[in-house]
């Protein structure tokens, strides 16, 4: 079972995001944070195997989030989700260590297929 934790400012995207995850047998969300400060000490707390950050979000941001978290964890899976995916924003969550960068408008509906190629591959 891999735990997910969900971390986004919108009550509507945390429950998009819990719907989408719900249908996946081996993942389980073990939290859901509001802003980046909660976001953070919950992977420190929690050791979750993927999160999903919101770069815009109250107290840090989503970069803010795994620019910390990389410090401390190398092997966390990391999805960074956004409204406003300008490629230079793509390449800053790269350079901090994301694995996937969506954007909510283009890319949302990806997110259960590469949890689900990220769970396959570590359970092989």
């Amino acid at each position: 079972m891999k735990q997910v934790l969900l971390a986004d400012d919108s009550e509507i995207m945390l429950d998009r995001l819990q719907q989408m995850l719900l249908p996946l047998a081996h993942v389980e969300v073990v939290g859901t944070c509001k802003n980046g400060l909660e976001a953070l000490n919950s992977l420190r707390f929690l050791k979750p195997d993927l999160a999903i950050l919101d770069v815009k979000m109250p107290g840090l941001s989503g970069f803010e989030v795994l620019k910390e978290i990389r410090k401390e964890n190398h092997t966390i899976k990391i999805i960074i989700l956004t409204f406003y995916s300008a490629e230079y924003q793509r390449t800053r969550a790269m350079k901090l260590g994301a694995d996937y960068f969506f954007s909510k408008v283009d890319d949302f509906e990806k997110i259960p297929d590469v949890i689900l190629q990220l769970t396959s591959n570590e359970n092989e």
